[in-house]
């Protein structure tokens, strides 16, 4: 059995997106003294989903009762506008308008009003006229308006989540992109692509984009490999035709929210995403591609098989992205008055969509343990929002895994409670 003196950390985090960093503050506060780090192959926090985003605290009425991601984001959502409050973060609860233009969406949107009051969401109905009340230049049958929804800063809050890690002893490292792991009785050893070693009792996954890659790094089999969608986005030229936040009635047979209407923290309002096959991980363009990487996915048996479930629904998608007119008609069921010259183009972000073998998209956040490890394997939208309990309950199970190495909490050792 290795020392205490031995071991570099008692929790390497890898990963300094918010899910990552959120981990590292929850471990910091839960067990006052544990020895934290953070390995970030950017450098700096924040880079890819969690800074690539609409910027949108999500109410959780789009989630199945009972799910993780239902419980964890209507938790978040009020946690999270706490935490902007106390640390001066730009926030703002705006609500938001869920919008049926077809009448074949208005049982879907009936749905949604009794999932919403299920969760315990303040959930209003709306007629044609109402609907234009909040949003002049909106049109619609009907629509909900979600009262909770907001916007905020994510990467100021995973910038301010770092803070409070390094103020409390921990250690975040950029630049240091993790190449191997080795798992031993006592611990992990992980090297880096600089060749340094670090040892640690137990290893969390928040590596995102790459997090089923990191899983196998350790030995464990995560059961599904992340597939990456781009989200294609433009910026509205007259911002003033949305004061909030507006979205279509999603489709259910798809985990993908559809074109929606975001006023942002600064005044901007953007428009999007689609979501079509990205040919790389980090492919925020569509000229990026990496061989390695979509030879990897085209590989994974779960990518044909959604491919063949979802290819008319994917041919929509794909179209939208090639034909900025195709891209303005989805906008224009919502918003009529926009027209292609009012859609700038904005920078995209990439999903990291878990999917099974059998092609199912993993459609609640997964986390998984095994000896010395925890992997959060599927962490996408409604995450950043539910970023603070999904922070608590990793940090717990990591606790757990470095109780099981003998090792006490130092805050225990010193007669505190955590």
């Amino acid at each position: 059995m290795m020392t205490h003196a031995a071991y570099d950390c008692d929790v390497l985090v890898i990963g300094g997106g918010i899910v990552g960093l959120s981990t590292a503050y929850a471990l910091t506060r839960t067990a006052p003294g544990t020895r934290v780090t953070v390995l970030e192959k950017e450098w700096g926090p924040a880079r890819h989903q969690t800074g690539r985003n609409s910027g949108v605290i999500h109410s959780g009425i789009y989630y199945a009762p009972g799910s993780l991601k239902a419980r964890y984001a209507v938790r978040g959502a009020a946690e999270l506008v706490d935490f902007c409050v106390e640390h001066g973060i730009d926030h703002a609860v705006t609500g938001k308008l869920i919008v049926a233009t077809g009448r074949a969406e208005l049982p879907r949107l009936h749905a949604l009003v009794q999932r919403g009051r299920a969760h315990g969401l303040p959930v209003r109905e709306l007629g044609p006229a109402q609907i234009t009340e909040y949003e002049p230049h909106v049109r619609g049958l009907a629509a909900i308006r979600v009262g909770t929804t907001g916007v905020c800063d994510f990467t100021a809050v995973a910038v301010r989540f770092a803070s409070e890690v390094t103020v409390s002893g921990g250690q975040i490292r950029y630049g240091a992109e993790v190449v191997a792991v080795d798992r031993r009785p006592w611990g992990v050893a992980v090297r880096t692509a600089d060749g340094q070693v670090v040892r640690a009792r137990v290893l969390v996954n928040c590596a995102g984009l790459h997090s089923d890659r990191v899983a196998l790094l350790a030995g464990d089999e995560p059961g599904a490999r992340i597939v990456p969608f781009r989200g294609e986005y433009y910026e509205l030229a007259r911002p003033e035709l949305v004061r909030g936040l507006v979205y279509p009635v999603p489709d259910p047979a798809f985990p993908f929210l559809g074109v929606h209407l975001t006023r942002r923290v600064d005044g901007s309002v953007h428009v999007g995403p689609n979501a079509v096959p990205a040919l790389a991980r980090e492919g925020y363009d569509r000229t990026v591609v990496r061989p390695g990487e979509l030879a990897a996915t085209l590989a994974w048996p779960g990518s044909w098989r959604i491919a063949r479930r979802h290819w008319r629904y994917g041919a929509g998608e794909m179209h939208r992205s090639l034909s900025k007119s195709a891209f303005t008609r989805a906008v224009r069921r919502l918003l009529p008055e926009v027209t292609e010259a009012d859609l700038r183009p904005s920078p995209a972000g990439v999903r990291a969509q878990a999917v099974l073998r059998d092609g199912t998209l993993v459609d609640d956040f997964l986390i998984r343990d095994a000896p010395h490890t925890v992997h959060v394997l599927n962490a996408p939208s409604p995450a950043a929002t539910a970023s603070l309990p999904i922070g608590r309950e990793v940090a717990r199970r990591a606790l757990l895994r470095a109780r099981a190495t003998g090792w006490t909490p130092p805050a225990v050792e010193s007669g505190h409670c955590v």
